[in-house]
């Protein structure tokens, strides 16, 4: 079964609306390496539609123009692109499709295609928080910004449950970004105060 992951630039009071104000000061080559390991990992990109949007309206061209970026460009390009939109659209940018019917109904059967071995979910805030409501995310690759960006969208919005999630690798960068991959868990056993207070520091 494919794997679903979902790679999130974030920062540390959970905003993942980005605003070039707080992000581009932290990308470094360690970042740029993370990020190549996502997409390497998937051989679809599903997206929501303002994501589409804002990938289809630079990458396309950063392919033509050759520069220093071509070659990821060219990646982009050539992964098939599912994109999440309650509206028809027509697509300029190669191998780009409208996902079909219910997005539930459609991830549960790209995740039981053969054919297909990943899927990476850059940004796409609600797409994202639609699938972890539903158990459909294997990971979350969350690249935290030393920052409090105070506004913008969060990931994690108010709702009736908690996510409990196990961490499966970490990684500190120079400029104080934290790579953090979580993988969704079941809830732990109910603990109170009185199994823990053994653990409560001593007074002096």
């Amino acid at each position: 079964m494919a794997k679903v992951i979902s790679t999130l630039f974030i920062s540390a009071d959970g905003v993942a609306e980005i605003d070039p104000d707080w992000h581009f000061p932290y990308f470094d080559e360690n970042m740029g390496r993370a990020v190549t390991e996502d997409y390497d990992t998937a051989d679809v990109l599903l997206i929501g539609r303002e994501t589409y949007d804002s990938f289809a309206g630079a990458w396309p061209g950063r392919e033509a123009e050759g520069g220093d970026d071509a070659s990821f460009a060219k990646q982009l390009g050539d992964l098939r692109k599912v994109v999440v939109s309650r509206q028809p659209r027509e697509f300029s940018w190669r191998n780009s499709e409208l996902i079909e019917g219910d997005l539930l109904d459609a991830v549960t059967a790209l995740r039981a295609d053969t054919d297909v071995s990943g899927i990476l979910i850059p940004g796409s805030i609600s797409v994202v928080q639609q699938l972890l409501a539903a158990g459909l995310v294997d990971e979350l690759r969350l690249l935290v910004h030393p920052v409090a960006a105070r506004k913008g969208r969060r990931l994690f919005d108010d709702g009736d449950a908690p996510y409990h999630l196990r961490v499966t690798a970490t990684e500190v960068f120079p400029t104080g970004v934290i790579r953090v991959i979580y993988a969704p868990t079941g809830a732990p056993a109910p603990v109170g105060y009185d199994e823990v207070k053994e653990q409560v520091p001593a007074g002096k």
